[in-house]
């Protein structure tokens, strides 16, 4: 056999285009180094009668193959291998400063041969369908930070399951091959139980949920049982607008927009954090270690999480985890 692209004998197994199924299968083989740069494939021509398929399907695979640099034709020498690469899509929400934290780590960790894609698809499923490009075959594996819609989990059903890893949070998701999340419900009251003796030096506790946010509202719930296993006096606040921070109480926040409204409330009142007021915020960041001599924080370590998630792309081995949080006390509380 002229290629060594084997899975090609199975090219009607499912529904894509058969010329995506002959990207896939050189990718495959370019991404396990069964084809190397510098190797010469067949031809067109000589490929369209050793697998038995149209001419004009091999001429828009090879078409496509070039256009996203895999291989390259020379005059009188054919087509060859251009390059070795892997390349990667990182479909997350947003991007703030604990995910750069968490960025940063993950590049670090990975070979010269993979290429990251980075894209936001900020909780829009317009945006989240067409970043996928699933139909166009276009990535060796997907790191894909999901969110609560409907459409999600059809979407994602389309990638192989194999290439598919799922981060940060599960979203009411089923399809986890592949995972690394964080526990936002019972690991946050683990750590609220942790901090129990320093909210006992307020009157009252109040969880800022503000109605822009995307975190998990489980984290809520989970808060307000905490309150009431210990009999402590508790608010939700769903409006960030109408936010007036009051002496004697303690806040938990899980945006930093709060956060600073926090702060500046506090410091145009008078009122010393961590003494008048109390502030836990969730996610660490590098500043926060140094704000107002430090804000306590719920947090995994984004080292941690983006070494882990870096380990998909490096081995082939299934990776299902779940990342510790850890509560990390400060002036602040």
């Amino acid at each position: 056999m002229p290629t060594k692209l084997i899975k090609l004998k199975n090219l009607s197994n499912n529904d894509s285009p058969k010329y995506i199924k002959i990207v896939n299968a050189f990718k495959e083989s370019i991404e396990t180094n069964a084809l190397k740069k510098g190797e010469s494939i067949p031809s067109i021509n000589e490929f369209s009668k050793d697998y038995s398929v149209s001419r004009d399907t091999v001429y828009k695979a090879y078409v496509l193959l070039k256009k996203q640099g895999y291989i390259q034709a020379t005059p009188n020498k054919g087509y060859y291998i251009s390059q070795n690469t892997k390349k990667v899509l990182m479909l997350i929400s947003t991007f703030k400063a604990y995910k750069e934290v968490f960025y940063h780590s993950f590049m670090g960790c990975l070979p010269d041969n993979v290429i990251v894609d980075l894209q936001f698809h900020h909780y829009n499923i317009k945006n989240f369908k067409s970043m996928l490009d699933v139909e166009n075959g276009k990535y060796y594996k997907y790191i894909v930070m999901g969110f609560d819609h409907p459409d999600v989990e059809s979407t994602l059903s389309k990638i192989d399951r194999h290439k598919l890893l799922l981060i940060d949070w599960k979203a009411n998701l089923k399809l986890a091959e592949n995972y690394v999340f964080q526990d936002f419900g019972k690991a946050f009251y683990s750590c609220l139980e942790d901090a129990l003796h320093l909210f006992k030096n307020y009157e009252a506790l109040c969880f800022i949920y503000p109605e822009y946010t995307h975190h998990p509202y489980e984290s809520v719930s989970y808060f307000e049982k905490f309150c009431n296993s210990n009999r402590l006096e508790y608010s939700v606040s769903n409006n960030g607008s109408e936010l007036v921070v009051k002496k004697k109480t303690a806040y938990i926040c899980v945006n930093d927009r709060i956060l600073y409204e926090l702060l500046g409330q506090c410091a145009d009142a008078d009122l010393i954090v961590g003494k008048d007021v109390g502030i836990l915020s969730y996610n660490d960041t590098p500043l926060k270690r140094f704000t107002k001599k430090g804000i306590s924080v719920i947090s995994v370590d984004f080292r941690e999480f983006g070494n882990k998630v870096a380990q998909f792309i490096t081995a082939d081995a299934p990776l299902q985890t779940y990342l510790k949080t850890n509560l990390i006390l400060r002036e602040s509380l």
